[in-house]
């Protein structure tokens, strides 16, 4: 029967000292309370494990169960939380919402495809400054435009909302739509990476092959002017 290495982890087997305890059996039906060495005994005949999984209450519980599959469905459960915790929300401003040029909106919009690409919520930001304020359609427009390209990789999480003079709103990344994007064109990393290296070996455009080409953003949100 295995053990948990290095003593850490729950008690297993002949680790698990006090008795009686409270024990579940393989099935997840509670037995009740009985001596440890009629529990190790139960978990040996399905050729199972003992686990304690409360250790903190009197008597302990512990349950009949395959350990290795417990530690690996732990396991699994650590490194989805890790990979969710690895996403952020990313802010993209749009500077003065009445004077932004086109072309400074476009390299924004393309900013924050990288962002929806890699995994990253946007939050965009546009502002407003003294009597801009009674033309704040115009600002919005602007806004709504960059949404419309945005949801071509992810969809509206808050709608636009003014506060004091901060026009915001948040896109998060669609996993479809991002899935679909890279099953097209690759990852946009991997693409990333490939151009620092052809650029650090100084490489020749024709040398530098497809996979020194520049990421291209879907056609519909590339429209410059």
């Amino acid at each position: 029967m295995g053990r948990p290495e290095g003593g850490y982890g729950p008690r297993i087997n002949d680790r698990i000292r006090i008795t009686p305890i409270r024990l579940i059996d393989e099935n997840g039906e509670m037995v009740g309370v009985v001596e440890t060495d009629e529990a190790r005994r139960r978990a040996m005949d399905v050729g199972l494990d003992l686990v304690e999984i409360a250790a903190d209450v009197r008597p302990p519980v512990c349950k009949i169960m395959d350990f290795g599959k417990y530690k690996y469905e732990q396991s699994k459960k650590d490194r989805q939380g890790k990979k969710s915790k690895g996403s952020e929300m990313k802010e993209v401003r749009l500077g003065r919402s009445m004077k932004i040029d086109p072309h400074d909106v476009e390299i924004r919009v393309q900013q924050a495809l990288r962002f929806l690409l890699e995994g990253h919520k946007v939050q965009l930001v546009a502002s407003y400054r003294g009597r801009e304020l009674a033309h704040k359609q115009i600002g919005e427009a602007k806004m709504d435009d960059v949404i419309k390209k945005l949801c071509e990789l992810g969809r509206l999480e808050a709608a636009p909302k003014l506060a004091g003079k901060r026009l915001t709103a948040i896109i998060a990344p669609d996993r479809a739509k991002v899935e679909s994007w890279k099953r097209k064109h690759g990852d946009p990393k991997a693409a990333k990476a490939a151009e620092k290296s052809a650029e650090r070996a100084d490489a020749a455009p024709e040398a530098a092959g497809p996979s020194g080409e520049r990421l291209q953003i879907p056609a519909a949100a590339a429209k410059a002017e």
